[in-house]
């Protein structure tokens, strides 16, 4: 447990070196990490991967303006402080990119270097994007539906292990062997989870072990990581010095062909940009056949090799 940025942060340690902090998304935990541990910590470095607030064991403050990109960012920077360096390498997927990315954006110093796994760089858009998936979409995105108070914070804590069961299987490669990727949106008077498949069998890759430690993260209810979702609008309006910015820091992306996030709408057009739009992309972005949302945990080796080599060549 660390204090940082006015909160408790848990965190998972091991090796030495160089720090690489690595940064889950939704709903997961550090443990979403834990293929990566081993093989980044013999190569020689010092992997630290937080639960981030609002998650697991970290602090969950009540206040939904408490979970802005400048606070997560903020935690980030704090950390890397608080374990006595100036510097790290930031690795994030899901939710957690958008903080690695931005965490690049706006403290460059004290990045080595970034990866970002699923969610590509941010280019900020020119409306909020709450407001825009809302028109777009009759309200039915699933980022309007976890915006409503309460609603999905309910709907997901009736039974936390079949939540979790049911959204793994659902985003993953797994459940989209036809390699078709449809826009997640929720039915008016409808929750998300009752047309979600809920597997027999887990895949391979996500144990039952995997989904207990996942499920005890999450014993404490999901409003703290819902309510990253609820700060999108603010986030549009607190990022707006930076309209137009790049990331500058030594840069790199993958992601699996059968994502749901890399088939958003406008995202298609920005991965095939991103050799154009970031100066110090390393290498084009890396597409992982097969592979559905859940990137280091559905594809561990390939993930890893990526990693590897890129740490190697900016340490």
């Amino acid at each position: 447990m660390i204090d940082v940025n006015g909160i408790r942060l848990h965190i998972a340690e091991q090796g030495s070196g160089p720090l690489v902090v690595l940064l889950h998304g939704f709903p997961e935990s550090w443990h979403s990490w834990h293929h990566q541990f081993g093989p980044l910590a013999d190569a020689g470095y010092r992997v630290v991967a937080p639960d981030q607030r609002g998650y697991g064991r970290s602090d969950h403050p009540d206040e939904v303006d408490a979970y802005t990109i400048l606070h997560l960012v903020g935690d980030v920077v704090g950390l890397i402080r608080a374990l006595g360096e100036d510097k790290a390498f930031v690795v994030g997927h899901d939710w957690g990119a958008p903080v690695a990315w931005h965490t690049a954006l706006l403290r460059p110093d004290m990045v080595r270097g970034v990866a970002g796994l699923s969610v590509p760089p941010p280019f900020r858009g020119t409306q909020p994007p709450l407001a825009a998936m809302e028109k777009r979409f009759d309200g039915r995105f699933y980022w309007n539906y976890f915006n409503r108070p309460g609603v999905a914070d309910a709907e997901f804590a009736r039974d936390v292990r079949t939540t979790l069961r049911k959204f793994f299987y659902a985003a993953s490669g797994s459940a989209r062997s036809d390699g078709k990727v449809v826009q997640p949106l929720i039915e008016h008077g409808h929750g998300w989870l009752e047309k979600l498949p809920d597997p027999e069998v887990l895949p391979e890759w996500f144990t039952e072990e995997d989904l207990d430690a996942l499920t005890e993260s999450f014993s404490g209810g999901f409003t703290g990581a819902l309510n990253w979702y609820r700060n999108l609008d603010r986030n549009w309006e607190l990022t707006a010095a930076w309209q137009n910015a790049t990331v500058t820091p030594p840069a790199l992306y993958m992601y699996g062909d059968r994502d749901l996030v890399p088939a958003f709408p406008g995202t298609p057009e920005l991965i095939a940009k991103l050799p154009h739009l970031m100066p110090n992309l390393w290498r084009d972005p890396i597409e992982l056949a097969g592979c559905g949302h859940w990137t280091q945990q559905e594809r561990p080796n390939e993930v890893n090799t990526a990693l590897l080599e890129f740490l190697k060549a900016h340490s």
